[in-house]
């Protein structure tokens, strides 16, 4: 029995070994960051019943993984460890309980609690306050010198600020790549046929293990500090949240996230607030870091061979997991986009059992060369839609290549793929049954025609039960064929009819929005409405007079003349001015001016008055552009109740702020 345990942890130990070889050196991980885990704690746990067999040189008593030979060595004067990890609440409370046990003593706790990046860690050694060196983590005693790389990074200084600065200071943190930057220079890399990254984190320990610095100084990557190494000819903070301020203080990076907490309790409240806010960060984070305050405690309780004792990382649930893809299926959306979706074994990941993620087009099929039976790597950040990220292994003997489709899926209409578009397309518009189903519910939408009460499932069952094919339609419906309808009855009927007249009476935007037009949303639709006033002028307009239109380029231009080119869309169009809809006239206001144009809005938090949509349309319509996230560009920020990270991120950058009151005394005073 012995003998069978000791090859099931060498063997566990080899694979260990492999993944950090390619996790660590390679930059290309052969598993999930979840994987991994499962692995080491099966090996520490055999390790643990088992303390007769040797542990020298295990995994789980070493960090990293060795330096790359490409690079010069760097023996760290004081050893760069890493953490062990917890990953629940009763957790938490053991490695608590082992601290006091540890100390003999049981002591009220105060801990620094911070995000746990998801990067490379790095250590900066200043002497006399000049950056001097920067190394990686490596095995934990020998890391890479890539000084050259590092002083490209905007924000880590080359020269510390400040009063009583150390003559010797190691600091120690994390290089990251903000994921914005990530998906640009992703969507960039794919464009011009080059390899994309397969997350953050990856993407910034590549780009720092360049042995061109130039090439690194090219990738968009941040530095955070987390810690201190080396302390000569100077003194810190006794508290290791105040020596963070101390970094701070001296032009060091530091999170916004960084804060003190009490006991477990103070700790589990963070945690659950930083995984509500996780997809509100700039950064990838993977967990909390939770490290005893006291600098004292620290040294007396010290560390075992690859952690210390006085501090823990508690994980997130994964956000990347394999699984295997077991079929594609193609779908056809609103505007005939056909969208392969994967169909997944399912698998737990980010929270939620995931069985289905997009594919998005051809291309990206091809991108990812990916085939049925394949075992992918799937990833969902917080509420992203899942996505396939890599292809982790393929067996050529059962794998089957994915087949696009010739004709569409439900109306067996041609498909076509215009030059130079990713997307491709069903023929069939009106026609087919999948696109009158999403072109009435968008019709119908709260920012289109609002019909209040014909939801998603109502507008299926009409259309299903073939009561109507077209938009104008829903004028002709009557009480009788609408109660027999699944969770109808007579008083929804009344009401949806109600709604359904009621829309008559709207706006010219909002109509041309309603018709659906491939990408002509509302600020487009606004636009054609205030420079063309009349319908019969947008359905006439040549390219060239649409062109003159704010927010209508070339590619735009082409779509609303092919729309309006179509005899059924005509038709249609004639079927809804017949029913009865229209708007007030327009009239071109003197000069095109606006009392707001030019101005940049953000809304945030909950209104109490009116609500954010009502907010958005009284400001578009004194000419102001409300954008959702807030930049250097934005002159307004309107915060209400529960303002979040918005709020923040325009205080930072001197943004006005403007209360519900202020909106709206804004709003009368422009309107008058």
């Amino acid at each position: 029995m012995i003998k069978l345990i000791a090859q099931q942890i060498a063997s566990l130990r080899l694979e260990i070994e492999k993944y950090n070889q390619h996790y660590y050196q390679l930059d290309k991980p052969l598993v999930t960051d979840a994987e991994y885990d499962r692995k080491l704690r099966e090996l520490r746990q055999l390790e643990q019943k088992n303390p007769e067999l040797p542990q020298e040189n295990s995994p789980t008593q070493t960090v990293g993984s060795t330096a790359l030979s490409s690079f010069t060595k760097v023996t760290h004067e004081v050893a760069m460890l890493s953490l062990d990890n917890v990953f629940s609440g009763e957790e938490m409370n053991e490695f608590i309980e082992r601290i006091n046990n540890r100390l003999k003593r049981v002591v009220k706790l105060k801990f620094c609690v911070e995000p746990k990046l998801d990067g490379l860690a790095i250590s900066l050694l200043y002497e006399n306050s000049i950056l001097i060196r920067a190394a990686t983590r490596g095995d934990g005693a020998i890391g890479e010198d890539v000084t050259l790389n590092v002083k490209t990074i905007k924000n880590i200084p080359h020269k510390l600020i400040g009063e009583h600065i150390p003559a010797r200071l190691e600091v120690r943190g994390e290089v990251v790549m903000p994921t914005a930057a990530f998906e640009k220079f992703n969507q960039t890399a794919i464009a011009n046929d080059a390899k994309a990254f397969v997350n953050p984190r990856n993407a910034a320990a590549g780009s720092l293990r360049q042995l061109d610095s130039s090439i690194t100084a090219t990738r968009p990557l941040a530095f955070y500090s987390y810690g201190v190494g080396i302390i000569e000819q100077g003194e810190l903070a006794n508290s290791h949240y105040q020596r963070l301020q101390q970094l701070k203080s001296w032009g060091l990076p530091l999170t916004n996230e960084v804060q003190l907490k009490e006991g477990a309790k103070g700790c589990l409240d963070y945690y659950q607030y930083l995984l509500e806010k996780r997809s509100d960060l700039t950064y990838e984070i993977d967990g909390i870091v939770y490290k005893i305050d006291d600098i004292d405690l620290q040294e007396e309780l010290g560390f075992v061979a690859r952690a210390p004792r006085w501090a823990i990382a508690h994980k997130f649930p994964a956000q990347e997991e394999h699984t295997t893809l077991l079929d594609v299926e193609f779908q056809v959306g609103r505007t005939g986009a056909i969208t392969p979706v994967a169909i997944l074994q399912p698998v737990f990941v980010g929270g939620v059992t995931v069985s289905r993620a997009s594919l998005h087009n051809a291309d990206e099929i091809k991108r990812l060369n990916i085939k049925i039976t394949d075992t992918v790597i799937i990833r969902r950040a917080a509420d992203v839609i899942p996505q396939i990220v890599k292809v982790q292994s393929s067996n050529p003997e059962i794998s089957k290549n994915i087949i696009f489709p010739d004709v569409c899926p439900v109306c067996q209409s041609e498909i076509e793929r215009i030059e130079d578009e990713a997307i491709a397309r069903c023929t069939g518009g009106l026609y087919c049954a999948a696109q009158r189903k999403e072109a009435i519910k968008y019709f119908s939408s709260r920012k289109a025609m609002n019909i209040d009460g014909l939801g998603e499932k109502v507008a299926e069952q009409l259309v299903d039960e073939e009561l109507i094919n077209t938009p104008a339609d829903l004028f002709n419906l009557t009480s009788e064929q609408l109660i027999p309808l699944e969770r109808m009855g007579a008083k929804k009927a009344e009401n949806l009819l109600f709604a359904i007249e009621n829309s008559k009476q709207t706006h010219l935007a909002k109509f041309i929005l309603a018709l659906g037009i491939r990408e002509v949303g509302e600020a487009t639709a606004k636009n054609l409405a205030q420079h063309f006033l009349t319908l019969s002028a947008i359905q006439e307009a040549s390219t060239e007079e649409l062109l003159k239109v704010d927010d209508v380029g070339e590619i735009v231009a082409k779509h609303i003349r092919a729309f309006f080119k179509q005899v059924h869309n005509q038709e249609v169009i004639q079927a809804l001015l017949n029913a009865g809809i229209h708007w007030p006239a327009l009239q071109k206001q003197a000069g095109h001016e606006l009392p707001l144009q030019d101005r940049t809005f953000v809304l945030t938090g909950t209104l109490v008055q009116m609500d954010r949509l009502e907010a958005k349309q009284a400001l578009e319509a004194l000419g102001a552009k409300v954008s959702g996230s807030v930049s250097k560009k934005t002159n307004y920020l309107v915060a209400g109740e529960a303002a979040g990270s918005k709020l923040t991120k325009a205080q930072n950058l001197g943004v006005e702020i403007l209360s519900e009151e202020n909106l709206l005394l804004l709003l009368q005073k422009r309107d008058s």
